[in-house]
């Protein structure tokens, strides 16, 4: 799917080239995407603030490590992620983000974690599988690479619940103060930018 360069265009679009002091995965099971940014940015980035936020923590001693050798300060959160919004400070963190976490929710609870999100961030990258058909007869092809069944079910819906056109702009509050891109990249992901705007 080529994510990671996808999700990389996002963050870099969403920072403009400012470093971000701290940072959330939201939905980041065991911080692998969060330490690679953290690879990729450190010479730039340095001590950044980096918090990670899933329902349990599963990140490992050596991915600890990482963070630590990179000169980055590490918090993990398990919690469920309208527990931990709801008791985070209003201080927005620079930057918020989110990898194949969003269409796991139903409408109406979308609408109240990305409120949330706008409440507590300055910038927000969200990258979810797009709804259309070259994902759709992707997602039943995944089986031709290795994948078990419980994957290659998991493709088909996790399409199903995918995003398009504008539907992430449409559920995000206060549209006013922020800078929106919305859109879909490559064949299978849908990418979703939003930046607090800076009077």
């Amino acid at each position: 799917m080529a994510t990671r360069s996808i999700f990389m265009r996002g963050i870099d679009a969403s920072t403009d080239g400012r470093r971000p002091r701290r940072i959330v995965e939201l939905g980041a099971g065991d911080g692998s995407l969060l330490l690679w940014l953290a690879r990729q940015r450190s010479l730039k980035w340095r001590g950044v603030e980096a918090t990670v936020v899933d329902r349990q923590d599963v990140v490992s001693v050596s991915t600890r490590r990482s963070f630590a050798a990179l000169g980055w300060e590490l918090h993990i959160v398990a919690r469920d992620v309208f527990d931990w919004i709801d008791e985070t400070g209003p201080a927005p963190y620079d930057l918020m983000f989110a990898n194949l976490f969003l269409h796991h929710f139903a409408d109406d609870v979308l609408v109240r974690l990305l409120a949330g999100i706008a409440a507590r961030s300055n910038a927000f990258v969200a990258c979810e599988p797009r709804r259309a058909v070259p994902a759709l007869i992707g997602s039943h092809l995944v089986g031709l690479l290795g994948c078990n069944a419980v994957s290659r079910s998991d493709a088909v819906v996790s399409v199903y619940a995918g995003f398009r056109d504008a539907e992430l702009t449409a559920a995000w509050p206060a549209k006013s103060s922020w800078r929106i891109n919305e859109y879909g990249a490559g064949l299978f992901s849908h990418c979703f930018v939003a930046t607090r705007s800076i009077d």
